[in-house]
């Protein structure tokens, strides 16, 4: 029985959670910085897409599936396929669509995030963050174990504003092969010099600054789970899991992808150690899948996303071997396309 991960934590459970915070930012429409969408301007529709895959298995609500533009499936593919395989139903947040849900989600009032470059980005980040605390006490009473992740367009490039202004030397991932390393770092050198000259210091002030509405949920969700949690993803929930820190909380694991952690252009593992976090990986091996589209995330394209990496480790924790991993996920992707 092959495993996709390399150790298994020491983690008991016995009433698993799988969750997703879906938002926005306009940052996803800078040319260039989102693979997460055949357009930059479609990239505001790809969250809100994902979230009816992980919610209900397919997209029925309008003609088209987020790919990227080369054809890469979302990995909310993959999110959905591995709760299936685990016999979840995994539930979302709409923590600030840019496009309303047409299918079930808990609403935490939140709007699309703006461009940090023009003013605040997320102006209601503190209700956004007690929102995520009632939230977390609720959820809470209903499993001892939460996988929660993301999707977020964009959301590298607030992943990286945030941690510069929390006083971290970080790179970060993204959803292309070729990094726009150039375009991000000018557009954090304008966020993190206004926050310098506006003294914002206070966590959740740097969030509504230079963050999304995620990142606000998600802290606030961390600050008040009774039980385990665990962030699914890379880059951006390693930015929520520094601002859980500068909380003042323990910040949450995480699991992701060995396409994230072998990310040249990334610090993700020195960042994780700089939080004072463990990061857990799961190597899907999609170079073998025998999936032309799976096969690019070996390439560098895409990476993670949607909790997918965290989603495959959960199902590889739950006792699934490889082999019925890849069956699910060829079997899911086979229906999708």
């Amino acid at each position: 029985m092959m495993s996709i991960i390399s150790e298994k934590p020491d983690l008991a459970f016995s009433r698993p959670m799988m969750g997703i915070v879906l938002g926005n930012t306009k940052i996803s429409t800078v040319p260039g910085i989102s693979a997460a969408g055949p357009t930059p301007e479609l990239t505001l529709a790809t969250s809100a897409l994902d979230g009816e895959i992980i919610v209900n298995g397919k997209i029925t609500s309008a003609p088209v599936v987020p790919v990227s533009p080369t054809g890469c499936a979302t990995p909310a593919t993959l999110t959905r396929a591995m709760a299936e395989l685990c016999g979840l139903q995994p539930f979302v947040v709409n923590a600030g669509l840019a496009f309303p849900p047409t299918y079930p989600a808990i609403d935490v009032y939140g709007a699309c995030g703006g461009d940090p470059r023009e003013g605040d980005a997320v102006p209601d980040a503190e209700a956004l963050y007690l929102r995520g605390k009632t939230l977390g006490t609720f959820l809470g009473e209903h499993s001892d174990f939460l996988l929660l992740g993301e999707s977020v367009p964009g959301g590298t490039t607030t992943a990286l504003c945030v941690l510069r202004a929390l006083g971290y030397t970080a790179n970060v991932s993204s959803s292309h092969v070729a990094h726009p390393t150039s375009v991000k770092e000018e557009i954090c050198a304008a966020v993190t010099s206004r926050i310098e000259t506006e003294n914002i210091t206070e966590p959740i002030a740097v969030v509504r600054a230079a963050g999304d509405p995620m990142m606000a949920v998600c802290a606030g969700i961390a600050a008040t789970y009774p039980g385990t949690l665990v962030y699914a993803g890379g880059t951006q929930m390693l930015a929520v899991a520094a601002v859980v820190k500068a909380l003042g909380h323990i910040p949450p694991k995480l699991a992701t992808t060995v396409y994230v952690r072998d990310d040249e252009n990334a610090t993700f593992e020195k960042t994780a150690a700089e939080i004072g976090t463990t990061a857990w990986f799961v190597d899907p091996d999609f170079g073998n899948i025998g999936h032309p589209g799976l096969a690019r995330y070996c390439a560098g394209e895409v990476k993670e996303g949607a909790g997918a990496g965290g989603a495959l480790w959960l199902a590889s924790m739950m006792g699934h071997p490889k082999a019925a991993i890849w069956e699910k996920i060829r079997e899911f992707m086979k229906d999708y396309s």
